[in-house]
């Protein structure tokens, strides 16, 4: 291994000298010649003892390796809502019988339908306020919320519209919206939820804002005021709010749903991290606009895609705030 690493490392220290004598040899196998395949041939030689020689299928991996040394695996009971994992497992002296209503339990747990998630940061709030109170929604900010709420409707229209079982009766859309109680975000829901007044519309606790865990990299000092004991309390907190909306759908569900979560930045931030099996610390790498829009599918295999994030298409340049 260590004869290996030391070979590594003197290739990276060397690249550019490692890509010329590649390209000088391949120009003199080109030029043909009486001495142009002696001259390759000690070329080749040279690098070799040289220990410069690349082998592509010895320092593939290492070279490319695309996993960055993390040897992330997909976890596909994330949820805790594997099928397997819901029925009691079977002895290994298991009849043909017993295995045949195994297999039956296993199937009648799996899930038949997907979820999507829209998650819709608040609209820009008065930076000046001194409490949740008095930071409430600007003009812009109501402004990015009324257009964020006509865009849903747009987007949605499909899983909106009302339809009929064989019998006639009317099947309600399967589309919820719930609300942080923090004052940006539950003025941001009511703007929104004027646009989709047939939904039912929820608050929740859980989805306030917060600081979910120390980012990696760290802030700088003075940046941001928040300590240890903040991320031990909101931190839980967030995940709690993560467990509670992301999972599969329920084996009962036959149709895809949608929920809309009206929070904030944070908490989508960490949310599309843990949703990835991502490393959550890296949540403050990316960012998402005041009113944007991020959306997340989980399939009934438990698979999770991200459709898009903090996506601000409809808003004209003006309206284009972090804050």
């Amino acid at each position: 291994m260590r004869a290996k690493f030391m070979h590594f490392v003197r290739l990276g220290a060397m690249g550019g000298a490692v890509v010329g004598l590649l390209h000088n040899a391949s120009a003199v196998s080109a030029g043909g010649g009486g001495g142009g395949l002696d001259q390759r041939d000690r070329s080749g030689s040279w690098m070799r003892r040289s220990r410069l020689y690349l082998n592509a299928k010895e320092y593939g991996e290492t070279v490319n390796d695309l996993y960055m040394g993390h040897g992330t695996k997909w976890n596909s009971n994330w949820d805790m809502r594997e099928p397997e994992s819901l029925v009691k497992p079977l002895k290994k002296d298991a009849t043909e019988e017993e295995k045949s209503e195994h297999k039956k339990k296993v199937d009648e747990k799996k899930a038949k339908a997907t979820r999507v998630l829209i998650l819709v940061r608040h609209g820009q709030y008065n930076l000046e306020g001194k409490g949740d109170l008095e930071r409430y929604l600007t003009e812009v900010g109501r402004e990015q919320a009324d257009l964020t709420g006509q865009r849903l409707k747009a987007i949605l229209h499909k899983h909106l519209e009302e339809k009929q079982d064989e019998n006639g009766n009317v099947i309600k859309p399967n589309v919820s919206m719930t609300k942080s109680t923090m004052t940006r975000a539950s003025e941001t829901g009511d703007i929104i939820h004027s646009h989709l007044p047939h939904l039912d519309i929820k608050s929740c606790d859980l989805l306030r804002e917060g600081a979910p865990c120390p980012p990696e990299p760290p802030t700088k000092k003075g940046d941001w005021d928040v300590g240890p004991e903040d991320f031990f309390v909101e931190g839980a907190r967030i995940e709690a709010a993560f467990r509670k909306y992301f999972h599969r759908a329920d084996p009962t569900q036959t149709e895809e749903s949608v929920d809309i979560l009206v929070c904030h930045g944070n908490v989508i931030r960490y949310f599309v991290c843990r949703a990835l099996q991502l490393d959550p610390a890296a949540w403050l790498r990316m960012s998402v606009l005041n009113g944007s829009i991020s959306m997340v599918v989980i399939r009934p295999s438990g698979r999770v895609s991200i459709r898009q994030v903090g996506e601000a298409g409809h808003f004209p340049p003006h309206l284009l705030t972090f804050n």
